[in-house]
């Protein structure tokens, strides 16, 4: 495979491949700047005075389990109320830099069983991992709490631990997980996120398991429990998972480094080029990839350059504001923001806005109620619900 050259066609950039003997044309994606303001809508704060929140999950009965990062989660009412009560029973956490308490998810017959779900950072600073944990919810307190699943290789440092749940229609759930951190990070003699790319690493990968944490049958890839766990790969740091639940598609949003966020269309036994692929610079500036799209490699649906730092990700599908049905929500940290990313039924991106929320966006989640709501990651976090205003 030989890089030939590239020309500039359209808005875009075609870049040439010679594959086989034959010249391929992969269209390159151009960057999107921060988009115009969204208009019609208001930002009500419904409770603060959390600590960092990284995830909610509601109750049957309508209350809010929310996870903060430093290892506790608290529970809200309906009406925003954040209750003395918090969950005990918790597995053990490690708040090491980006990690700690992550994401929460209940099972989908959780109504029966009582399942939550929880995403956690294990180990030390010297030597760390992405883990699952689940419990039982009665009254306050998760009982019988286990460890389903650990990545493979643990990693140095407080960096990239992806830990998005979703929960697809068979009953096994996705879980993101990031490639472990930056340069100087090093994981078995090589940096590590050069893992991304091997199929006997968790590390920068969207996992397919079951409920009680195995490989799922019918992953792409056989051979080790490592391997045959991976549903995609390529994957620098997924904090947004959402599915469209009339076309099955899969969305995700994923941190780039300098430049070059991404948000992808997840698809089974794809990979997504990083870092072999990317947009993104090293943060001082230095070149990671010469490559912007490669053959056998995914593009992204969209690039964000400056980035917004996406995290949480929602599909709305509700009445509360009809013109955004069907719909993405994508939450931006260093953004401050909601990117809203008007798709048509095809899932092609006819556009973007952006809701400034002044506040480091974490979470972005569609509550039963239709409503939007979001959780800034602040020591003073807040849960905020969208209302329109017209």
């Amino acid at each position: 495979m030989t890089l030939k050259k590239s020309a500039v066609i359209g808005s875009g950039v075609a870049v040439l491949f010679l594959v086989a003997g034959f010249v391929v044309a992969q269209q390159a994606v151009t960057p999107s700047p921060p988009p115009k303001a969204a208009s019609g809508w208001k930002a009500v704060t419904m409770t603060e005075g959390m600590e960092r929140p990284w995830g909610i999950a509601w109750l049957p009965d309508g209350r809010m389990l929310v996870t903060e990062r430093g290892g506790t989660m608290c529970l809200i009412e309906k009406d925003g109320t954040l209750l003395n009560d918090i969950i005990t029973g918790l597995p053990p956490v490690e708040e090491i830099g980006q990690g700690g308490l992550m994401d929460v998810s209940l099972h989908p017959e959780f109504a029966k069983n009582q399942w939550v779900y929880l995403t956690v950072s294990g180990g030390t600073g010297r030597a760390n991992r992405t883990e699952l944990w689940r419990g039982k919810l009665v009254g306050t307190e998760l009982q019988g709490v286990k460890q389903l699943f650990r990545v493979s290789q643990d990693k140095q440092g407080g960096q990239h631990f992806g830990s998005r749940i979703l929960w697809l229609p068979d009953g096994t759930l996705l879980m993101s997980i990031g490639d472990g951190g930056n340069p100087p990070s090093m994981v078995e003699g090589q940096l590590s996120r050069e893992w991304a790319q091997s199929k006997e690493s968790h590390l920068g990968k969207v996992l397919r398991l079951t409920a009680e944490g195995k490989p799922a049958p019918g992953n792409p890839f056989s051979g080790s429990d490592v391997a045959s766990s991976i549903f995609s790969m390529g994957h620098r740091n997924i904090q947004g998972l959402a599915r469209d639940p009339a076309s099955g598609r899969i969305w995700a949003n994923e941190h780039g480094a300098r430049g070059g966020d991404e948000l992808n269309l997840i698809a089974k036994g794809k990979n997504f080029g990083w870092p072999k692929a990317t947009y993104s610079i090293n943060y001082g500036g230095s070149e990671i990839s010469p490559n912007k799209t490669l053959p056998g490699m995914e593009d992204p649906i969209v690039v964000w350059t400056p980035c917004p730092a996406p995290s949480g990700l929602a599909f709305y599908t509700g009445s509360r504001y009809p013109n955004w049905k069907g719909d993405l929500f994508s939450g931006g940290l260093a953004g401050n923001d909601v990117r809203r990313i008007d798709l048509d039924a095809n899932g092609k991106v006819l556009g973007q806005e952006r809701l400034g929320i002044g506040q480091r966006v974490r979470d972005v989640r569609q509550g039963p109620d239709g409503f939007l709501y979001l959780l800034t990651d602040e020591v003073n976090g807040r849960l905020i619900r969208i209302e329109p205003t017209n």
